[in-house]
């Protein structure tokens, strides 16, 4: 384990934030790192538990989902070796499960340190800050290349380059199949790149990334749609795999949604990386404007941290749920699922710093919005939860919006690609799927979000693994 009794003496000290004055002047990170001595104290606070529930990743009655690091991350053994400054052991044990923590380490909710048991009695072990210094670490050693795979190793096309389409080609191609990754967008990364904005995972982590992978001859087709040129998929494949994520976003179905100034939030989010690229001012902004964000998770929190960055005039997130307790008050019984306690994400933080208060307002319902040829106001009713929750009459409000984002969620894969392939949309945690007719030769695997529905970066890149070592099997047969 770490030191013994470190975790009675040491307390928990995470990394920290710039302030909002000057975080919200640019799109660079807003996080500051512990200096490197005290990320290895840290570490020394891990009780190397006998049942160590963080890298579980096991299903209990009552859970949305597998309890842990979705990668199975040695993490125990990985803070014994950095408390230790093994550093060069600790980044290959955590290579060993992770192949790329630098993003899981900079984006990931961190399910494991929910599971710590520390954290049922104390603040949980800093696994999510350990983690991005062990992988800051190695690449400023120096991450290899993969060895190149034989000419006439099979081919596999990979459809989608975000987490699950990267970790299931890094895979193949260390296990000496060729790979060529098909990306419709103008860049390789897909949610990594143009979902997330960039103080979260600056866009040259994940072009570094990409780069070590070209290096390691794994072949990317930028600006190709399979849905419209199926073939590019198919021609010389051995098998095919489907990452094309979870896109088709969550509507609000009300009056008035059809107005100019409402987008979704992942196309709002998109066009701010972008204009960020491209050195040039984004179509949509939140400039001198009220900005109404609709939803509640981590991409509406992105939503408001990208508006106060443009120069929104105010911005409120709009959820809803109830607002949760400060405490847990059945932590025990929770332990080691998530407590539902209240916290502030990222941009929830900034807007308060700037404005004063917390932008989200809670038990809210969007009921319509107004405008003319743009939106100029949204329209709230209060809910209440007794005997279900219903809208409350007599409560309905206008707020003033000339921009309203809708981060609501995603309802799936967009099913154009399953179409061009003749295929039927996977179910939600299907396996492997074949193609219909003449190509049913060519297996068809489906991976990540597109398999799973919308979930976690980790997640999706524990799906691409697992997807690959299907592909293996397959072809070895």
């Amino acid at each position: 384990m770490g030191q013994p009794g470190a975790f009675l003496r040491v307390e928990r000290a995470s990394h920290g934030e710039r302030p909002a004055s000057e975080s919200v002047r640019d799109y660079d990170e807003f996080t500051i790192d512990l200096p490197t001595e005290e990320q290895c104290e840290q570490a020394s606070r891990c009780m190397a538990c006998g049942v160590a529930f963080c890298q579980s990743n096991v299903g209990l009655e009552g859970a949305r989902g597998a309890i842990g690091c979705p990668l199975q991350n040695l993490i125990p053994e990985t803070n014994d070796l950095l408390f230790r400054r093994r550093w060069d052991d600790a980044v290959g044990r955590l290579f060993l499960t992770n192949p790329f923590p630098e993003f899981t380490g900079r984006v990931c909710p961190s399910p494991c340190e929910s599971a710590c048991n520390l954290g049922l009695h104390d603040s949980p072990v800093t696994i999510h800050d350990n983690e991005r210094a062990l992988s800051d670490y190695a690449w400023k050693q120096g991450i290899d290349a993969l060895a190149l795979a034989a000419p006439d190793a099979p081919l596999v096309s990979v459809v989608g380059s975000g987490p699950a389409g990267l970790a299931a080609a890094w895979e193949l191609a260390r296990s000496g199949y060729r790979v060529r990754v098909i990306e419709r967008a103008d860049r390789p990364g897909g949610l990594l790149m143009y979902g997330i904005p960039n103080m979260k995972l600056p866009k040259w982590v994940v072009e570094r990334r990409v780069n070590l992978m070209r290096e390691s001859g794994i072949e990317f087709c930028c600006d190709v749609d399979v849905a419209r040129q199926p073939e590019a998929a198919l021609e010389g494949a051995s098998a095919v795999v489907l990452a094309v994520g979870a896109t088709a976003p969550r509507a609000v179905d009300v009056p008035g949604a059809e107005l100019a100034g409402i987008h979704f939030a992942v196309d709002y989010l998109s066009e701010v990386t972008s204009a960020l690229l491209e050195g040039r001012e984004a179509s949509i902004s939140a400039a001198g404007k009220d900005v109404v964000v609709i939803g509640g998770g981590d991409t509406g929190v992105d939503c408001v941290a990208c508006a106060l960055r443009q120069g929104a005039r105010s911005v409120t997130q709009v959820i809803r749920a109830q607002r949760p307790a400060d405490e847990c008050a059945n932590a025990a019984e929770r332990w080691p699922l998530p407590r539902e306690v209240w916290s502030q994400g990222y941009g929830q933080r900034e807007a308060e710093e700037l404005f004063g208060h917390d932008p989200r307002i809670w038990s809210v319902d969007t009921i319509a919005f107004e405008g003319d040829d743009g939106v100029r106001g949204v329209v709230l009713q209060d809910l209440s939860y007794e005997g279900g929750r219903h809208g409350v009459k007599g409560t309905e409000r206008t707020i003033p919006a000339q921009l309203a984002l809708i981060a609501k969620g995603f309802l799936g894969p967009e099913p154009d690609v399953f179409e061009a392939l003749g295929m039927d949309m996977p179910a939600s945690g299907s396996g492997i799927c074949r193609l219909n007719g003449e190509d049913a030769s060519v297996p068809v695997f489906v991976a990540g979000d597109a398999r799973c529905g919308a979930t976690l970066v980790a997640t999706a890149i524990a799906d691409g693994l697992r997807c690959a070592r299907e592909v293996k099997r397959t072809l070895n047969k």
